[in-house]
């Protein structure tokens, strides 16, 4: 199932699925609501949004209502989360998935959020999004290629070719919105050449991982494979990624994946690009399939918006890369 596409006038709901609200600065709150009015939506807000506990989140059953009330909501169009953080997959039990197939709508959100994402799409079939939480809509400079590929996927129709930013930044832009960072992006990196057409699955890889051997976990079978991971293991990471990876190469079907597409590291991963293509070379030697890495999502901005259960082909070659998405 694919939802509706927003048009202007569409009501987007935003909800705290993960952290509470009320760890985002409430001018962060204003400008993301003032950036999206701007493009012609009405912005509502779940009736827990603001619920607070000593975990920075809020009561997992209340945070399900926000959600499946959002889903019942007919005047709702989209559903959005605030931000990501913890503790998402407390809500996996307790959502109306019969609910939501039957009202289908756009959802919305990264990094813990993937959990939500991928359970929705594995139980009822309805393509999900891995894009910008709420909160990046704060984001003054530095967010137009978020923003554009946002609005091609979620506004438009037709299919579209993705391609890389010029610059991009992980600086701590809530900290200073004037004085930003911004690096030239090296585009995406080949790993292994080939072409591969198929269905999307992905997002957060640690968060993805918290779904195995549960029914919330997608079918792996001949699916694109969208990973990333987020810099926070620092000195840790290339050895919780070679862990991560070797997890997801013992499940059901994996042998069947059709391509792997790597989202880009942050710096304090600390590990570099020949590091990660011995990960890889390790990991996936048995996989005749194109892989790619370094492209504009993950937990750096910008980054674009994929479907999951949506729609892709890629093509990889030494001096050439290609990556279209299809609605």
């Amino acid at each position: 199932m694919i939802p509706s596409k927003l048009k202007k006038g569409d009501e987007i709901r935003i909800i705290a699925p993960s952290c509470s609200a009320k760890t985002v600065d409430p001018k962060f709150i204003t400008l993301a609501k003032e950036k999206l009015e701007s493009l012609g939506f009405m912005i509502s807000f779940s009736k827990n949004f603001y619920e607070h506990d000593v975990l920075n989140t809020s009561d997992p059953i209340k945070r399900a209502e926000d959600l499946n009330q959002a889903f019942e909501d007919k005047n709702v169009k989209a559903v959005i989360a605030v931000r990501g953080g913890f503790p998402a997959n407390e809500l996996l039990e307790l959502l109306d998935y019969d609910l939501i197939k039957r009202n289908p709508k756009i959802f919305c959100g990264y990094s813990d959020i993937t959990a939500l994402s991928n359970a929705i799409y594995a139980k009822t079939g309805l393509v999900t999004y891995s894009g910008p939480n709420f909160g990046s809509f704060a984001m003054e400079k530095g967010f137009q290629y978020t923003l554009e590929y946002f609005l091609k996927l979620l506004t438009k129709k037709d299919g579209f070719e993705v391609f890389p930013s010029e610059f991009w930044s992980e600086d701590r832009w809530k900290k200073d919105q004037v004085n930003r960072n911004f690096i030239k992006n090296m585009g995406p990196k080949i790993f292994k050449e080939g072409s591969a057409e198929g269905e999307i699955i992905g997002g957060n890889m640690c968060t993805l991982q918290l779904l195995q051997g549960t029914e919330y976990y997608p079918d792996l079978t001949d699916k694109i494979l969208f990973l990333e991971e987020d810099g926070c293991f620092e000195e840790v990471f290339k050895w919780v990624l070679d862990r991560n990876f070797t997890s997801l190469m013992q499940q059901p079907n994996a042998n069947s994946i059709k391509a792997i597409v790597f989202g880009r590291m942050q710096s304090n991963s600390k590990t570099t690009f020949k590091e990660l293509e011995y990960i890889f070379a390790k990991k996936f030697k048995d996989l005749n399939i194109p892989i790619v890495y370094n492209l504009d999502f993950g937990h750096t901005n910008p980054m674009f918006t994929f479907p999951i259960g949506g729609w892709c082909r890629i093509d990889a070659c030494s001096d050439y890369f290609k990556l279209k998405i299809y609605n």
